[in-house]
C-alpha cells in the first residue's frame, strides 16, 4: 500500500489543483508532478511567468506565493507503477481540510480519475470545478490552452 503527500495550501490559497496519486518519480522525489517530462510545472510556472523552482522548498513557496493549493484526490491506495488506471482500494482525500481554512474560488481536477473522484463525493461542493486536461507525459490530448483558461477565471490575464 502506498501513502500519497499532504496538501500544499495555506489561508492564501484560492484555486485548488487536484491530481489522482503521485507517480513513481514523484514519490521518489517526495514531491508533486516529479516526472520531469510531466508538464505541470512547466505550464503553471509558465502561466505566472516565473522560472521552476529546483528544489521542493522553492515550489511550495511558488505555490504559497501565487495562491495555490495542490492535493491529490486519492490519499492512499495500491498501484502497479504510475497508471491511474492500475489504483485499487483507494483511500480518497477530505478536502474539508482545505475548505475549512482556505477561500478557494476553483477546483481544478488534473485528469480524469481525479475528476471521477472528486464528483463521486463533492459534485454539489457549491465551488465551480473543471475536469482539465491531464498534464502527465502519457496524454497526448494535453492543452495548455485550457489550463490558462481555467487559471484566467481565478487569477485574471496574467
Amino acid at each position: 500500500r502506498k501513502v500519497g503527500f499532504a496538501p500544499v495550501f495555506d489561508t492564501e490559497s484560492r484555486v485548488l489543483i487536484l491530481g489522482s496519486f503521485p507517480s513513481v518519480k514523484s514519490r521518489e522525489i517526495d514531491f508533486y508532478y516529479g516526472h520531469k517530462q510531466n508538464r505541470f510545472w512547466k505550464m503553471l510556472c509558465g502561466y505566472f511567468g516565473e522560472d521552476i523552482s529546483q528544489t521542493t522548498q522553492g515550489k511550495k513557496e511558488f505555490l504559497y506565493r501565487r495562491g495555490v493549493a495542490l492535493w491529490d484526490m486519492v490519499t492512499a491506495c495500491e498501484i502497479e507503477g504510475s497508471a491511474d488506471s492500475s489504483v485499487k482500494n483507494a483511500e480518497v482525500a477530505d478536502l474539508n481540510e482545505i475548505f475549512g481554512k482556505a477561500d478557494i474560488k476553483r477546483i481544478l481536477l488534473n485528469g480524469t480519475l481525479s475528476y471521477q473522484l472528486f464528483y463521486e463525493r463533492y459534485a454539489d461542493i457549491g465551488i465551480p470545478y473543471e475536469k482539465m486536461p491531464s498534464t502527465s507525459p502519457a496524454n497526448p490530448r494535453y492543452d495548455e490552452k485550457v489550463w490558462r483558461h481555467a487559471l484566467d477565471a481565478v487569477f485574471g490575464t496574467t
